[in-house]
């Protein structure tokens, strides 16, 4: 009966999270982040609602890993690119020089620490809490889960300000999980020594010297397909390798959890292998993590409670004050709104109060009530402040951004593309060898051409080539348009063109999701194309008429149907690729995020629409 008991909680789980975000879809309800919405689910069927779930020995296990592949994807979500990138600076719509990313993020973590550690003691003093350390982190933290999609959602991840909110929610999240483990070290009795944690570190950076060096091997990439699927279990063994190791150590075990991927991170896995441990991840075990959560919180013991209810809108104010205050720094580069907007955001907390408060409860440091608050004011934040930013960041930043093209070697197609290019949506720079004055003085004329003393990486990685949303390569060398190619993927650039004649090294490249272009092959294409569908030839090479792609990026559309939407003009929708789906187009068929749509019509029509789909907020 027990065990009848204990499958019947589980599905109710399980079917819940299921549900969740079709419901939050049909209710059209985008701006409640999924994760939120399922602790709210929680709650309405655990303690604090119906109370038809209970735990038991299924749903404690399923819940704890999928806690600890939550810290996993945290640590997996940290780009470190953004600590090494060398762009130049460039000067704002305002005139200003842009700040130093790095630096500014530094500097605004700092003030956050330090007013954060000036409010908890005031809440020490007030008799809210007994520990300082842990309300610091507590107040000091920044939930990535909530702050990158909400920056790619806004277009803003590219940008300076984008870039300065990603680092200081960074940082904030390397160094409150460190001193997480430092604070358990020193008040849990059973742990061992803090010093033990630089055990942990250290098998942290054997593995990734091991991981690197077997990474690109021949045999690896054979048995990444299939059933082998060496890349996903690779990275199952290196997580239960350091989770055991930590707690083994007497560290928390969510340390090694977060440690193991930050160490994929750095390894920068192919986009493939990250979707499928994403799928995994959100597709079933952190559901039934963050059901639990909200089936696990008693609510109503809070309201019970005058301390504690008091604590929830205080707690808030300092949330806010302690991002608000150092923020506002950047006011000597952005305007009021955009501060304040940064500021919201990077008020946004869940994961690691989560952690804090469920390990400062199970030593003994805080309650179980004020555990529940701690949650509750976390979830709170994460449903707020991201409207806030969506309402405050100024549009214009996405409505005139124009996407950056970096084309390396300068020849006749890439000089004529480059041409072309200008009057649309896109910012195309050429990198070329060095010219003699003549040569110099015509390209000057007719392109924006950046010269470079050779084609090495270390050279490329001086200009902004990699600070690029689309880099199309094609020198005279194959082998060199190869190694950059990778290069410039691992530094994160979102598309990577490369210009490939051998099948061999086009089939390798094609593995790390670069896209690869080649004489022979667009002749044969072309050709075939002329002799099999003229028509169509006639389309794609017609300049007014062309078909183009844009993907819908504005949520403000998400649910529409082509029926009602008021942007059709000149415009025909020819097809809708969705994930892997390919759709014909009709009245009845509704726009969702993320579609690529393959229109016809006028280039300036066509223009305006991917304005107001790809890069205009909701």
């Amino acid at each position: 009966m027990e065990q009848h008991l204990s499958v019947i909680s589980l599905l109710i789980v399980v079917t819940m999270a299921f549900l969740t975000p079709i419901i939050l879809h049909r209710l059209k309800i985008n701006f409640i982040p999924v994760v939120v919405a399922e602790i709210i689910i929680g709650l309405i069927i655990g303690k604090s609602g119906f109370d038809v779930v209970h735990q038991d020995m299924w749903l404690s296990t399923l819940s704890t890993l999928g806690f600890i592949f939550l810290m996993f994807l945290s640590g997996l979500e940290i780009d470190f690119t953004a600590f090494t990138g060398r762009k130049k600076r460039q000067k704002l719509p305002n005139g200003k020089m842009e700040p130093n990313s790095f630096a500014v993020a530094t500097i605004i973590f700092a003030g956050i620490f330090v007013f954060s550690l000036g409010l908890s003691y005031l809440f020490v003093i007030a008799g809210f809490i007994d520990n300082a350390f842990l309300m610091t982190l507590i107040i000091s933290t920044i939930s990535l889960g909530v702050v990158v999609p909400t920056l790619k959602e806004a277009q803003l991840m590219k940008t300076v300000i984008g870039q300065i909110i990603l680092l200081v929610a960074v940082i904030a999240d390397l160094v409150t999980m460190v001193l997480l483990a430092v604070f358990v070290s020193l008040n849990e009795p059973k742990h061992g020594n803090t010093w033990l944690l630089l055990i942990l570190f250290a098998a942290g950076i054997v593995l990734y010297f091991v991981g690197k060096r077997f990474k690109n091997r021949t045999f690896i990439e054979t048995l990444s397909t299939g059933t082998v699927q060496i890349g996903t279990r690779a990275v199952f063994t290196l997580i239960i390798v350091l989770v055991g190791l930590s707690e083994t150590l007497g560290a928390e075990n969510i340390l090694g959890a977060f440690l193991a991927g930050v160490l994929v991170s750095l390894l920068s896995p192919n986009q493939e292998l990250v979707h499928k441990l994403d799928s995994f991840g959100y597709g079933f075990l952190i559901p039934i993590f963050f059901v639990m959560v909200g089936v696990n919180l008693d609510v109503l013991s809070l309201f019970s409670e005058k301390k504690l209810l008091l604590l929830i809108p205080l707690l808030l104010i300092g949330l806010l004050l302690s991002k608000l205050v150092p923020v506002y720094l950047l006011k000597i580069w952005y305007d009021k709104k955009t501060v304040f907007a940064s500021g919201f955001l990077l008020t946004s907390t869940l994961s690691l109060v989560i952690a804090a408060a469920t390990i400062g409860e199970r030593i003994g440091v805080i309650s179980e009530q004020m555990k529940g608050t701690l949650i509750l004011v976390a979830v709170i934040t994460s449903i707020f402040t991201p409207i806030l930013f969506k309402k405050l960041i100024p549009k214009e930043v996405a409505v005139n951004k124009k996407l950056p093209v970096a084309f390396l070697g300068a020849n006749q197609v890439t000089l004529s593309l480059s041409r072309e290019l200008k009057s649309g949506l896109y910012d195309p720079v050429l990198y070329h060898l060095q010219m003699d004055k003549s040569e110099k003085q015509i390209a000057d004329s007719l392109f924006e051409i950046v010269e470079i003393p050779d084609y090495t990486i270390d050279t490329i990685a001086q200009t902004q080539v990699f600070q690029s949303e689309i880099v199309v390569i094609s020198t005279g060398n194959e082998e060199q348009n190869a190694a950059l190619a990778i290069r410039a993927k691992e530094n994160g650039v979102p598309r990577v063109i490369a210009r490939i004649e051998s099948p061999d090294i086009e089939q390798s490249l094609r593995d790390h999701q670069i896209e690869v272009f080649s004489s022979f092959m667009s002749t044969k294409m072309l050709l075939r194309a002329l002799i099999e569908s003229p028509a169509v030839i006639n389309i794609l090479s017609n300049q007014e008429t062309g078909l183009y792609e844009i993907v819908m990026m504005n949520s403000q559309f998400d649910g529409m149907t082509l029926r009602k939407f008021p942007f059709t003009g000149d415009i025909i929708f020819v097809r809708i690729f969705r994930d892997k789906d390919s759709i014909v187009p009709h009245g009845d068929t509704e726009l969702q995020l993320h579609d690529r749509l393959i229109v016809t019509g006028t280039k300036e029509y066509v223009d305006e629409l991917k304005r107001e789909l790809e890069f205009c907020e909701s």
